[in-house]
């Protein structure tokens, strides 16, 4: 796999990415989702910090509500990768997820979801877990073609290269059995 050059982010168009003309399309921010949940004492584990399992449902029905906004009818998880958890959360915090379609295949949508705790009295944002999701489009319960992905931004563009990548690697290790 070749590393995401800048000349490749500046040569970028939605016709690259197998857009034909009557095709419908989205970009990114039009099926943006933000969400918010605060800890409370049920969420816990022994240890006192929001339980894993817990943000990993916050994170899937953060991460389908951008997959639904972006094709328009049901969804269903594919996959769950590269997940990251870079610090925990205790009660009474405030955990933000955005979620955004990064890639798109015919009848698949990744999807990143980033979480933050936020602090209430400055309003300032910590990462604290970064995962991206596969969800497939479901029309009467079979796959079903999602409008193809427009990046405008060259961080979308970047993500979009990304996605590729991570697709590739996905379907490797299908391939491989694992």
């Amino acid at each position: 796999m070749e590393n995401i050059t800048d000349d490749m982010i500046q040569n970028l168009s939605p016709w690259n990415d197998g857009i034909k003309p009557g095709d419908i399309t989205k970009t990114v921010k039009e099926s943006a989702c933000e969400q918010a949940y605060q800890v409370s004492p049920r969420y816990l584990n022994a240890a006192g910090r929001l339980f894993g399992g817990d943000l990993l449902s916050w994170i899937d029905l953060t991460g389908a509500l951008a997959a639904k906004r972006h094709c328009n009818m049901p969804v269903s998880t594919v996959a769950i990768d590269n997940i990251h958890f870079a610090k925990p959360l205790h009660i009474g915090d405030i955990a933000i997820l955005i979620s955004n379609v990064t890639h798109v295949g015919n009848s698949t949508m990744e999807v990143r979801v980033n979480s933050y705790v936020e602090d209430l009295a400055t309003g300032h944002r910590s990462l604290v877990n970064t995962a991206y999701l596969v969800y497939v489009a479901l029309k009467d319960e079979k796959p079903s073609r999602v409008p193809r992905l427009i990046p405008e931004t060259d961080i979308e563009k970047r993500e979009w290269f990304a996605g590729e990548k991570r697709n590739e690697i996905r379907k490797s290790r299908r391939k491989e059995g694992i």
